[in-house]
């Protein structure tokens, strides 16, 4: 009954394709920005995409094209903000030097969020995703270490891991997801050589130690090395490595942007087209046999029946049958 309640209160938001709204977390009161699009499905993926420092949630959605993506794909998109610091600045809480005493828990409040908005506009509890520039980038490492209960994979563009960080967590999850990293071997702002002496934003480490930590979490062993097509024949090209393992489905996957500076876009594709790709692929298989991931865009479900042949609801702990209007069945059982 409260889930059909709950239901019954967010009908009337659907189509209003973006939206700004509140959320408490911790007893702090959190902005962030929602955009649905008019195809969205019960069981879509929700999608959140971090601000850089000083940045904020409008400012990212304006500079990206997640949005008209969403529209195409049928999923939902989240543009969180962060507090401000002392500086006026929004900011996630990833280590810097001068935030060191800072207590607010970003990634707490993503992962409520996110259990909010699944709950609430009947999203899919096992397609959560997050990508940012920058310090978003930054806080999609820190969800990578804390949160893959939650999320099922990040995209950081642009960011980097801190010492300060690692020191009150070494990033070794019980159940490590996959990492698409994006960095340019220019960036004047987070070196990709990374800065074991920086004193302002305190020491980080290089993108290839901060690949090393996520390859080993996955323990992948195999690597694929291409290069993107140079369509505007410049000297900034990107080198794409892919790493996997033939006994685990989920990858690592480092963009790395030669002669790039500290962007979020590229000169030769859509950076937003190539992180829904990787989402896509890393959920094409389930870290556990006894979920079955719905097609939400292809098919429509009818009805759910038990083992019994009886109609109904979704129960935790019990193996149920999802009927789809193309004729095929899932079976499922819902463990979280």
């Amino acid at each position: 009954m409260k889930k059909i309640l709950i239901l019954t209160i967010i009908i009337p938001l659907v189509g209003w394709s973006q939206e700004n709204f509140t959320f408490i977390h911790n007893g702090i009161e959190r902005d962030y920005i929602l955009y649905a699009p008019d195809n969205l499905k019960d069981g879509a993926p929700l999608v959140f995409v971090g601000h850089g420092y000083g940045g904020n949630a409008q400012e990212m959605m304006n500079s990206c094209e997640m949005n008209s993506l969403a529209d195409n794909e049928g999923f939902m998109v989240c543009y969180p903000e962060g507090t401000i610091d002392n500086d006026g600045n929004h900011f996630w809480n990833i280590g810097y030097n001068f935030h060191q005493n800072v207590t607010v828990d970003d990634v707490g409040f993503l992962v409520d969020l996110a259990n909010f908005l699944q709950e609430n506009y009947s999203l899919s509890s096992t397609l959560t995703f997050a990508t940012g520039m920058s310090n978003g980038g930054e806080l999609c490492y820190l969800l990578a270490c804390e949160a893959s209960a939650t999320f099922r994979a990040v995209a950081s563009i642009a960011g980097g891991i801190w010492y300060n960080y690692l020191d009150q967590n070494p990033c070794q999850p019980k159940m490590p997801i996959p990492v698409f990293i994006k960095h340019g071997t220019n960036d004047n702002v987070t070196y990709y050589e990374g800065d074991i002496n920086d004193t302002y934003w305190g020491p980080y480490l290089s993108v290839d130690s901060v690949l090393s930590i996520h390859i080993s979490n996955l323990m992948l062993d195999n690597v694929a090395i291409d290069t993107l097509e140079n369509i505007n024949n410049n000297q900034r090209v990107t080198i794409r490595y892919k790493y996997s393992s033939d006994e685990n489905f989920k990858e690592v996957w480092l963009y790395k942007y030669l002669n790039g500076g500290h962007s979020w876009n590229s000169d030769d594709y859509s950076i937003e087209e190539e992180i829904w790709s990787f989402f896509m692929q890393m959920s094409e298989q389930e870290t556990d046999p006894l979920i079955i991931k719905e097609n939400y865009i292809n098919k429509e479900l009818i009805q759910i029946i038990d083992v019994l042949g009886r109609e109904s609801k979704e129960i935790k702990g019990q193996p149920l049958f999802y009927i789809y209007d193309d004729g095929t069945i899932n079976k499922r059982i819902i463990i979280e």
